[in-house]
Order: C-alpha cells, then structure tokens, then sequence
C-alpha cells in the first residue's frame, strides 16, 4: 500500500501530473470514498487499524477535496471500535534534519488539527533519508493526545543518505540516526503496539530504536482537555 513521493509528480510540460503513478500504482481509493488515487484509507486486522493515506503533493488547503475527503474518512472513524488509527506522509512534518527543512509545514498548518481531533495514534513520514522519532507532539509543542511522528525515509535510495541534522535538536526529538534500516509497527490488541527500528547497516540484525505505544484511543485522558502529560509508553 503506496502514497506518492515527490518523485512520482512527473509535472512535464504540458503533461498532467502523476500519469505514471495512477497507471502503476491503483489504490483503493474509491472503496474509501476518495475521489483521487492521491489519497484514500483502508482497514487492517478485521477492523481494528484504520489507516490513513494522504497525499502531500495533492492540494490539501482550505476547501480542498482531500481536506473535505479526511474530514469524513475520520469522521466515520468509531474509536470504541477501532483501537489504533495511524496516518502516512512523505514529507515530514516535524523534522530536525536539514534535507527537506520545512517542506511539510504547510501540510502541518493545513491538516494537523484534523489528525489531532481524531486522536491519530501515529503519523510516519518518508522524504528525508534518515530516521527519527519524535514523541507525542501538536502544533510545535509536547503534547500527549498529539500523535508519535516517525520518519522511515531510510529503506534506500540513489541518493544516498540524509546525514546532517541540526546541530540543536528539538526537545521533542527522541531519537534520531542518519543509517539505512526499516521499521515495524506490530499491533498486539486494540491498546498496546510496539515499534521497532532496525538498522540495516549491520552484519547482524540489529533493532536501533523501540518502543511500546498505547492508543490514544484507549486513553480517557485524551478526551475534552486538559491531556495528560507528554509520554508514549
């Protein structure tokens, strides 16, 4: 199950953007009553995932069809039903690494709230080739109804890998490595999963980073403010 990435824009002149794409790469889109390829949702372990795949270079401001499409899609989200609801970017909206400084932001402004209302658990991110985890966070700040933020742009690539981060790290930034590796997400019940970062680098296998998440969903704290503090475990 695929989002686009910027390299699938294919902006030609006169062309139409993403031809390729839409050929290659059908979504169900359609079954998730989403008008466009770009963006859409599906549903994983009978139900109890619901998973959210947006679009970063589809338009996504004020009136837009994806911001009306995510408004429904999480609308009809029953979280007494649903224990975890995980949201897919490629380009990061939190990030301390210099490649790709601030290409998100906008995205963030426009949709943040949205994720944050819904009580989305997680938001992974691609884009920047590196890894990094961020604790629970909304609009800049520690916040613990926000959702863990990870970016997982380091599967490979020609490019080679994002090595610089910034010198003076976010306080939300929990761990950070500019190393090639892959994630996991495994979901054990409707309120507790476990993520895991393993780096590829390695002879050996190797898990760099992990962690156990609970459900926002499962939280009573994350209703009506005030939330509970700062903490994903």
């Amino acid at each position: 199950m695929v989002t686009q990435g910027n390299h699938e824009v294919e902006s030609l002149p006169l062309g139409r953007p993403f031809v390729s794409y839409n050929a290659r790469w059908l979504m169900p889109h359609a079954e998730s009553a989403s008008a466009s390829n770009l963006y859409y949702s599906f549903d994983v372990a009978d139900g109890a995932v619901h998973v959210v795949m947006l679009g970063s270079y589809a338009d996504f401001g004020p009136g837009s069809d994806q911001r009306r499409w995510l408004e429904s899609d999480l609308a009809r989200v029953d979280r007494r039903h649903v224990g975890w609801v995980v949201a897919v970017v490629h380009a990061p909206w939190y990030s301390t690494n210099v490649a790709h400084d601030g290409e998100g932001e906008g995205m963030r402004e426009a949709l943040e709230s949205l994720l944050y209302d819904a009580r989305v658990d997680v938001v992974f991110a691609g884009h920047v080739h590196a890894y990094e985890r961020f604790g629970r966070v909304y609009n800049n700040s520690p916040d613990g109804c926000g959702p863990v933020h990870i970016t997982v742009g380091d599967g490979g690539n020609r490019e080679g890998l994002s090595l610089m981060f910034k010198e003076t790290s976010s306080p939300m930034s929990v761990f950070r490595e500019a190393s090639f590796g892959h994630g996991r997400l495994r979901v054990y019940n409707a309120t507790h999963a476990r993520w895991s970062w393993h780096r590829n680098d390695d002879s050996d296998s190797t898990v760099r980073d992990e962690v156990w998440l609970t459900s926002l969903g499962s939280s009573t704290g994350c209703g009506p403010r005030p939330c509970p503090a700062n903490d994903e475990l």
